[in-house]
Parts: structure tokens; C-alpha cells; sequence
């Protein structure tokens, strides 16, 4: 007879065999018995009221026989990560308002079985938690999540119609959109995956160099021309009086390589994603130098999107994939989830790290290379809304450093590419808080705001630039 917890005593083990005959606990068999007859309840009733008088136990009872239906691997979970921190995160996910809505008569799925893309970095949690925890299984949706080795890679298969959703760097819809470095392809950011959660990360010769004025000559990593790693670099390089493109060299390397290549002396530092920030820490080949949310905090990074041609074609199964993806980063934004979260992404198939490098950068409590212990709660965060104000910043940087030129409508790029009226619309459906006021709101970066009302005059107020 095998050792199990109780989900409601999860830190004491019993020993005992069922009265019914099956191999599990008699805590076990009342927990299942009491999310059978709920989840019976709540099908006969439909009510609000009726429904709010069942009890928490038996809707969290019902939600972990839901998300892990096969005994074994809901004793596995239940003993991974404790009962209070498995029963918080089921509150935070599903509380009545989205029990509700998971319920309601959806249209039917155009297109159930899907393969969407994703870069094996911490950016893309949201898109990869809602996997392993069901989330797209509970909207009808068979989701292959396909880890992919670079970011032209993604573009490729999106524009070539082999993923039918990705994981994007906020950019790159927009540059797709427009023809930007590949054949012009109308694509869209339903959700922003992660705000903050990147760093410039420096080689450990360097952590005596820490002023970039000194740092004419340095050669840096980032991920992708379309990616804020690459403008938030020269953003911060041009204000110290360097010019990104003559003063240092910006190479282009895929998240995955940049550790190794720290380490080989190919180049100085990188601004890039974690976990890889963290893992050169881990790997006592460099530190962090600075997190990114020092430069603007709240930045967006990684977003979550897919072409207008399948919007178009396929809106249930858009909705539906919405509803998962929503639901996982409101399961993300809450502290208290990152522990778990941290061992559901982890594994091979999805960020193949050690468990204790994915903790670090989600809880905000990390070994920053240089001998200190940091707490930064919110190094990394998962705010949903694809602000309408952010796409206009990143084409002034796109502008900025020639990779527009002439004229640009930004309003009407931003309108059309991030979709910020669904985003709103998804949000209410599911009871979550939903932000109201302008798509356009204000940013402060680096001390300078910046009013998406007046790109142009932003843009004459920076000296170094390549415009013109």
C-alpha cells in the first residue's frame, strides 16, 4: 500500500486503505466523492446565488480532480507542493466569477487541435503553464506546445502557417505586419505574456566596469533586431553618450546560446531573458549588472498572438485560446503561485533549467553574481494588457534606429496590430479585474515620459539616434 497526503492535510501522510477497495485514502475517496456530487450540483443549478453557497472545499476539490484526474498524479502534485500552496493557487485562478464563465455555452471550435510556438524562456510562462495545468484542455482546445530554437525560427512558421499561435517578442507582430525583415503578414498581440523579467548581464571580468561610459568597444547579445532587449539596450547605451551603432556591437544571438557564448569571451554581456540572465549567475560565468525594470518598470517583453487571416477564420477557437492564456497569467501575476509555477515549467519539455534558477527570477529573491542576496518582487511580472501606448514606443525606437523610414502612422499600426478592445472584453468574460481609460496610457523610461499622443516631438528629443 502506497503512502499518499490528504489534499486537505496534505503534510501528513496516510497509510490507510479504502473501504470502497481502491488503493487511495478514505480523505481521498471523501474528496473525490465530494467533487462528484458538486460538480452534479452545479450542473443542475444556475443560479449565482445557488451556486456561491457550495463550499470552497468542494470547488477546490472538484478543480484539482479537473486538472488532474489520474490518482497518482494528483497525489504527485499535491505532495510537490503542499496543500497551502496548491490550494492558493487554485483560488487565484478560478474564482466563482470564472467557474462561471469556463461553464457558459461556447461557440463551437472551428479548429480544436492547434500547435503553438514558444522560446524556452521565462517570458513565455503564461503560454506554457496553461499546458501542463489544463488550462487549454478546459476550453476544448488539443494544444501541442512546440519549443522553438530562435525567434526567426517563430516568424518563419507563423508567416509559413505551421504554428497556428505563438509566443512573440511584443515587436514583432508589428514588424511582420509591416514587412519588416520578412514578406508582409498581418499578425496580432492578444496579450502581453511578461512585463519586466529581463537584465543586462555583464562577464564577471567586467564587475569592476560598471559605468557604461566605459564601455566603447563592448560587444552585446540580444535576441532578435525586433525585440525590446535590443531597443531597450540602445536606449540605455545612447543616454550614457554611446552610440549602439558605432561605439559597441549588438549581435544578434538565440536566448539559449547567449550563456555559452559569455563564457567562450564572445561577448561582454547581453540584455536578455531569463531564465539565461540568472543561469550565467548560476553558472558563475557573469552577474547582473542591472534588471530592466530599473530602466522602466513595467516594461512589456514576450507577447502572445497569431495571425488576423486565423482570428478571422477561427474566432471560437481565438476566444477560447484567450480565455486559457488569461487565465494562466492571472494565475502568474499572484506572488504566492511562483513557487509551483516554477516546478510546472521547468521540466525538459519546457524550459529544461533547474528548478532553483526558474524560483529565483519568479519569486524575485536572487543571487545577483557579485555576493549579494536580492529581493526584487516584481523582477518579473505577467500584466496581460497589450496597451495600445506601448506599440506606439516601440515603432518611435523602430524609427529611431533605421528600421522604418519615412513617415509612420503609428495610431492606426497600433490600433490594428494590439488588440486591446478583446483583451478587455476576454478579461470581463472571465470576472477579472479589467483596466479601463485610454489604450493610450503615459511611460516614464529612464526618468524621460514618454505621451504616445506625440511620438514625432519624443523622437527630437534624443541626440543620438539614426533617423535621417
Amino acid at each position: 500500500m502506497s503512502e499518499f497526503f490528504d489534499p486537505y492535510n496534505a503534510d501528513r501522510p496516510l497509510m490507510l486503505k479504502c473501504s470502497c477497495g481502491r488503493d487511495h485514502s478514505p480523505a481521498d475517496h471523501h474528496a473525490e466523492v465530494a467533487a462528484d456530487a458538486a460538480a452534479a450540483t452545479l450542473r443542475a443549478r444556475s443560479e449565482t446565488a445557488e451556486f456561491e453557497a457550495y463550499s470552497q472545499e468542494f470547488i477546490e476539490a472538484t478543480l484539482v480532480k479537473a486538472l488532474f484526474p489520474q490518482d497518482q498524479e494528483r497525489r504527485n502534485f499535491l505532495r510537490a507542493v503542499g496543500q497551502k500552496t496548491a490550494m492558493a493557487a487554485i483560488a487565484s485562478v478560478l474564482p466563482v466569477a470564472s467557474l462561471q464563465a469556463m461553464a457558459q455555452e461556447k461557440g463551437p471550435l472551428e479548429k480544436p487541435n492547434l500547435k503553438i510556438g514558444f522560446i524556452p524562456i521565462t517570458c513565455a510562462t503564461p503560454l506554457i503553464m496553461a499546458h501542463p495545468l489544463g488550462f487549454y484542455s478546459k476550453q476544448g482546445l488539443n494544444v501541442e506546445v512546440t519549443k522553438t530554437a530562435g525567434w526567426a525560427l517563430i516568424r518563419d512558421k507563423m508567416i509559413n502557417k505551421e504554428y497556428d499561435a505563438s509566443h512573440f517578442l511584443s515587436p514583432m507582430p508589428l514588424a511582420i505586419s509591416m514587412g519588416l525583415g520578412a514578406n508582409t503578414t498581418p499578425m496580432n498581440v492578444a496579450t502581453i505574456q511578461n512585463v519586466n523579467g529581463q537584465a543586462i548581464t555583464l562577464s564577471l571580468k567586467h564587475k569592476d566596469n560598471r559605468d557604461p561610459k566605459n564601455w566603447k568597444g563592448f560587444k552585446f547579445g540580444v535576441p532578435f533586431d525586433y525585440s525590446m532587449h535590443n531597443f531597450l539596450l540602445r536606449y540605455y547605451l545612447a543616454e550614457n553618450g554611446l552610440n549602439p551603432d558605432t561605439d559597441v556591437q549588438i549581435r544578434v544571438i538565440p536566448p539559449a546560446e547567449m550563456v555559452a557564448n559569455l563564457r567562450a569571451g564572445n561577448i561582454d554581456g547581453f540584455l536578455g531573458p531569463d531564465p539565461f540572465n540568472q543561469r550565467a549567475v548560476f553558472d558563475e560565468v557573469g552577474f547582473i549588472h542591472m534588471l530592466t525594470k530599473d530602466l522602466w518598470n513595467g516594461h512589456p517583453c514576450c507577447a502572445f498572438g497569431t495571425s488576423t487571416e486565423f482570428i478571422q477564420k477561427n474566432p471560437n477557437t481565438f476566444a477560447a485560446l484567450y480565455r486559457a492564456v488569461l487565465t494562466s497569467a492571472a494565475m502568474a501575476r499572484l506572488p504566492g503561485n511562483r513557487e509551483l509555477i516554477a516546478k510546472v515549467i521547468s521540466p525538459t519539455q519546457y524550459l529544461n533549467q533547474p528548478e532553483a534558477v526558474i524560483s529565483q527570477v519568479l519569486t524575485g529573491k536572487f543571487a545577483d553574481g557579485l555576493g549579494k542576496i536580492q529581493n526584487v518582487p516584481d523582477r518579473a511580472d505577467f500584466d496581460p494588457m497589450p496597451w495600445q501606448s506601448l506599440a506606439v514606443w516601440m515603432l518611435t525606437q523602430m524609427k529611431r534606429w533605421g528600421y522604418i523610414k519615412g513617415n509612420v502612422d503609428y495610431k492606426q499600426i497600433a490600433e490594428k496590430v494590439f488588440l486591446i478592445t478583446d483583451a478587455r472584453k476576454h478579461m470581463k468574460d472571465l470576472g477579472q479585474p479589467v483596466p479601463t481609460g485610454s489604450a493610450y496610457i503615459k511611460h516614464k523610461i529612464m526618468g524621460k515620459e514618454f505621451d504616445a499622443a506625440k511620438p514625432e516631438e519624443y523622437l527630437k528629443t534624443f541626440a543620438i539616434h539614426k533617423m535621417g
